[in-house]
């Protein structure tokens, strides 16, 4: 057998998962099928020999490509679900698989529910992708973070919040959006500001501070510890940050002269802040979906 035979085995024998990868994170049968027919054609240019796994190497390209799929999705502001669309769904890949059958679209489609794409839909492209690919999947948090350019901590983070949105609970303790909203406001207020004994009660007592690399180069610390140093961190110096949508989060972004430099992803517990992560990465920074909202 040819080594190209070899590689269209190999591909055949992963397409099935791979299409059940992408159905989840896409709630499109038909752009499920296009994601996979990518991956297919990103292995046929690549160099199989340094391929040591073709299935997670497979699993990997699909989940980017479900992503850039998501993200360009909510550009456009567009449905997902073809269950609640009516999308007409045809395929017609030369490498699809024919035991695929209607029933099995169907079983695929009962097998998640819409009861959990309605949920899916709710998350943030990364959160989505974190989700799938760790708690539907098992695919190790290390192989999903440079998937969606993020550090170990913040994918798991990602899919954490994520977990407990599908499972009925809010990401921050019963915080729902405006509380959260009003929460990251008056942070951003009283570090603009200057208002030290609001940033206190805005903090939770063991409240920690961490940046990353980018944001150390900048001036800023690893990691700082406790309300008061962490409140004296912000004390009147944060005056280009403001609130922001980030990956359909609110958080702050601070953006001098509208260039944004840098993202805090604030963990919010008990209706006060319990961890402020500081990302200044451009890489990083490239990968969120950021929207400064009006103070």
């Amino acid at each position: 057998m040819s080594a190209k035979n070899i590689l269209t085995a190999q591909f055949a024998a992963n397409r099935p998962r791979l299409e059940s990868v992408a159905y989840r994170m896409l709630g499109s049968r038909s752009e499920a099928e296009d994601a996979v027919q990518e991956a297919w054609l990103r292995l046929d240019r690549a160099d199989a020999d340094t391929i040591g796994n073709i299935g997670g190497w497979l699993t990997t390209v699909v989940g980017r490509i479900c992503l850039d799929m998501l993200r360009s999705r909510k550009s456009r502001r567009e449905a997902s679900l073809e269950i609640l669309t009516g999308e007409a769904v045809e395929i017609d890949h030369s490498l699809a698989d024919p035991s695929v059958t209607p029933e099995d679209e169907i079983a695929m489609a009962d097998s998640v529910g819409l009861a959990m794409f309605a949920v899916l839909e709710t998350l943030s492209p990364a959160e989505r992708v974190a989700f799938v690919l760790h708690d539907m999947f098992a695919v190790p948090f290390e192989d999903i973070a440079p998937v969606i350019g993020r550090s170990l901590e913040a994918t798991r983070q990602l899919a954490s919040r994520a977990r407990r949105r599908v499972q009925g609970r809010n990401p921050d303790g019963e915080i729902d959006r405006t509380r959260r909203r009003e929460i990251v406001e008056a942070f951003v207020a009283a570090s603009r500001g200057g208002d030290f004994s609001a940033l206190l009660s805005l903090l939770a007592p063991d409240a920690v501070l961490r940046g990353d690399d980018a944001a150390i180069r900048l001036g800023g610390r690893a990691e700082v510890r406790g309300a008061p140093a962490v409140a004296e961190v912000f004390n009147g110096r944060a005056q280009a940050a403001r609130p922001a949508l980030v990956d359909g989060m609110v958080d702050v972004a601070v953006v001098p002269g509208g260039r944004l430099l840098l993202v805090l992803r604030l963990n919010i517990e008990g209706g006060r802040i319990a961890g402020i992560d500081a990302i200044a990465d451009r890489d990083q920074l490239a990968a969120l979906d950021v929207e400064v909202l009006q103070d």
